[in-house]
């Protein structure tokens, strides 16, 4: 069993920066790929970044210049540092694992507004 437990969202006004944590706890070792994804209000979720063994890291197209997805493998600790964010980065954001099947934090909330 996996459990992953994020942090550090919060309201930020358009341009401003937050880093999200995402500490996972049970079997799970830097081969597993983390993740992280995020859902508006009435949207699906989405593929925010994305961090696969050997540290090699992907970002969605809306992201990409502004958002950096990192790991602390010996905190077993998964990072989103978002930077210069906009109106629309708004959302829930989820910490996702691959193990022996996909695990799901409980989600953090992100607003940018004025």
């Amino acid at each position: 069993q996996v459990q992953l437990v994020e942090s550090g969202g919060g309201s930020v006004q358009p341009g401003g920066s937050l880093r999200l944590s995402c500490a996972a706890s049970g079997t799970i070792s830097s081969r597993n790929t983390m993740a992280w994804y995020r859902q508006a209000p009435g949207q699906q979720r989405e593929l925010v970044a994305i961090m696969i063994v050997g540290g090699i890291a992907r970002s969605a197209d809306s992201v990409k210049g502004r958002f950096t997805i990192s790991r602390d493998n010996a905190k077993k600790t998964v990072y989103l540092q978002m930077n210069d964010l906009k109106f629309e980065d708004t959302a829930v954001y989820y910490c996702y694992a691959y193990v022996d099947k996909a695990y799901w934090g409980q989600g953090t909330q992100v607003t940018v507004s004025s």
